[in-house]
């Protein structure tokens, strides 16, 4: 069968996807050739494309999205034709029209979800379960510090962190994201271009926040350690101004005995049973209403390099989707 995806050929800028024909075979056992309906993009994306995160040329980009099961494979018995699904992780592939996919790390959409919901919300809203639950559990009245909380991850991390009973602080880039960080659940805004650690320390009384979760990377490492109190733990989870360099441990030691933490969120779900616990308390939490997906912005796939230039230029907010 014939179909269309992005491909990239070089590692690069979003000049090198391309829109593509490509052959696609039936399932083969433990597949399902599925059809997206809605696809998230994710800063992740932009380190495939660029071989921040290395991936075998020629490859295709995108690891997570929402689709209609049209055939399985041999062996098959966790889907059938016609489910809702929606799925996140390699390989990337999620640019594209249709794909087979492992059947076994296709998730049931609830009828209360709609597609474009579950393509913005799966990667994101886990990630934002993994930080808020497992790398820094927050309790009620915790301070915890939140970069790019306009964002992608941002927008979950913000509203379920509030739904937890955290005081989060939120680091935007500018002021039409600042009024969206606060109506999104951040008690406080911090501009990006502020000395963060002086402002954290003035809203904490001296104290600073018992976590930062930090998407940045390089750029802000050591001021977001400098914004932690006694004990508190640093939760590195992206590079988007580069990898993090090494450092010394004694770093943490002059801070007053500190944790740092790299997490990744296929370790939290590397099983098809923890794979639908976490799916569940991320469809169970947007069903409530205590965390609500903003789709704002929405591609077609040919379009994906537009949508590249908007997500590094920070022109984006909330969820991206890409439409087949």
């Amino acid at each position: 069968m014939k179909s269309n995806a992005i491909r990239i050929h070089e590692f690069g800028g979003p000049e090198v996807l391309r829109f593509e024909e490509i052959d696609l075979p039936e399932p083969g056992a433990g597949e399902a050739r599925i059809r997206h309906t809605a696809i998230g993009l994710n800063f992740i994306d932009t380190y495939h494309r660029t071989g921040l995160y290395p991936i075998g040329l020629p490859a295709g980009l995108g690891s997570e999205a929402a689709a209609v099961v049209e055939s399985v494979g041999a062996g098959v018995t966790d889907v059938k034709p016609g489910d809702r699904v929606v799925y996140t992780g390699g390989p990337t592939d999620s640019y594209s029209v249709a794909r087979n996919y492992p059947a076994q790390r296709l998730v049931p959409i609830p009828d209360a979800i709609s597609d474009e919901q579950a393509a913005a919300s799966f990667l994101k809203g886990m990630t934002a379960w993994y930080l808020l639950k497992r790398s820094y559990p927050v309790a009620a009245g915790d301070t915890v510090l939140l970069y790019a909380a306009a964002g992608g991850v941002g927008s979950f991390a913000s509203q379920w962190g509030q739904h937890l009973g955290a005081n989060v602080i939120g680091v935007v880039s500018n002021t039409a994201k600042a009024e969206l960080a606060l109506k999104q659940g951040c008690q406080h805004v911090v501009m990006a271009d502020a000395d963060i650690p002086a402002r954290v320390r003035e809203l904490t009384g001296g104290e600073g926040v018992a976590a930062v979760y930090d998407s940045v990377g390089k750029d802000t490492f050591f001021a977001s350690l400098d914004c932690l109190r006694p004990h508190g733990v640093m939760v590195t989870f992206g590079n988007a101004s580069g990898a993090v360099e090494p450092f010394a441990p004694a770093e943490l030691a002059k801070r007053h005995s500190l944790y740092v933490t790299r997490p990744v969120l296929f370790d939290f779900i590397d099983s098809r049973a923890s794979l639908l616990q976490v799916s569940a308390d991320l469809f169970d939490v947007i069903a409530s209403g205590a965390v609500e997906v903003s789709v704002n912005q929405r591609y077609a796939l040919r379009d994906a390099a537009q949508a590249h230039i908007d997500l590094e230029a920070r022109k984006t907010t909330g969820s991206t989707i890409l439409l087949p």
